[in-house]
């Protein structure tokens, strides 16, 4: 159940924290609910947790289910000083994973909140043709003693 994800240009794997079980399947895995952890990769010391919805089956157990476009996100600061690598766009794709076989996708979308010194994080699915607007957010404030550094 590990996914390779992706996170802007750098290579990052999700921490996969633990999952629940939704819904009985007879073959393959079971329907759940999966918990994992992102670390933004401009941002140190900021992580953000994701549920979401995982399909079971045999479709899903060898990655060929479309996954529901439910998720829920929250992030947080879990060092003791956020700190950046370099300068940040006032929005930005940081992570982006397959759902299904094709055309769906996760995303976590980094926003700037300049005059609140503030990171927001926006979790929502696309599809080429029908997307989802089921959506979650978050905000994480920075010590206004750290500017964030803006592109």
């Amino acid at each position: 159940m590990s996914l390779a994800s992706v996170f802007a240009a750098s290579s990052v794997n999700a921490q996969e924290l633990g999952d629940v079980s939704t819904a009985f399947r007879w073959l393959g895995k079971n329907d759940r609910i999966a918990v994992e952890a992102y670390d933004d990769p401009k941002v140190v010391g900021v992580t953000c947790y994701v549920s979401r919805a995982r399909t079971g089956g045999v479709k899903g157990t060898v990655g060929l289910a479309e996954d529901k476009s439910e998720a829920s996100i929250a992030c947080r600061q879990v060092a003791a000083t956020v700190t950046f690598k370099g300068t940040v766009p006032k929005q930005e794709d940081v992570f982006s994973e397959r759902m299904s076989i094709l055309f769906k996708r996760l995303h976590i979308v980094r926003l700037v909140d300049v005059k609140r010194n503030t990171l927001v994080y926006l979790t929502y699915s696309d599809k080429l043709i029908d997307g989802s607007p089921m959506n979650a957010i978050t905000a994480v404030p920075v010590a206004a003693s750290t500017p964030i550094p803006v592109k």
